[in-house]
């Protein structure tokens, strides 16, 4: 099939692939699970207390930072891979720490984010993207 898409057409399809993983990961991870964490704050510090030997208010607020605030930057394709890289933390952390002696199935949701943010961590956030505004904007002065 590569030989009926030429070179250019490739590029756009590639940039047009990055863009509905960053808004799907963003947005999906955000939405499933982020929110919840920010509409009860309190109750997800209560959940997390001792997690990992951190306290509550700590373990809360590092996965409000990745599910919210990374997933939502990742979304809009801003701090790219910067703002993946806690994102594949936590996803790690939460399918073999959090869910230990779960099923497979039951991790699914976790490794899903997880790989998906470490490919735009080594992909970037392709053409459609704040990232890309700015750098074409610094790089045309």
């Amino acid at each position: 099939m590569e030989f009926l898409i030429d070179d250019e057409k490739k590029g756009l399809l590639s940039d047009l692939g990055l863009l509905l993983l960053r808004l799907w990961t963003g947005l999906a991870l955000f939405l499933g699970y982020g929110l919840i964490k920010v509409t009860d704050f309190a109750g997800q510090v209560e959940i997390r207390d001792g997690f990992m030997g951190m306290p509550g208010e700590l373990a809360a607020g590092l996965l409000v930072f990745a599910e919210v605030v990374c997933a939502l930057l990742v979304a809009a394709g801003a701090l790219t891979r910067l703002s993946a890289i806690p994102i594949v933390i936590t996803m790690v952390i939460a399918a073999f720490v959090g869910l230990a002696g779960e099923d497979f199935a039951t991790r699914v949701p976790a490794l899903y984010f997880g790989v998906a943010s470490l490919a735009l961590v080594l992909t970037g956030p392709g053409r459609f993207s704040v990232d890309s505004l700015i750098d074409r904007r610094f790089r045309s002065d």
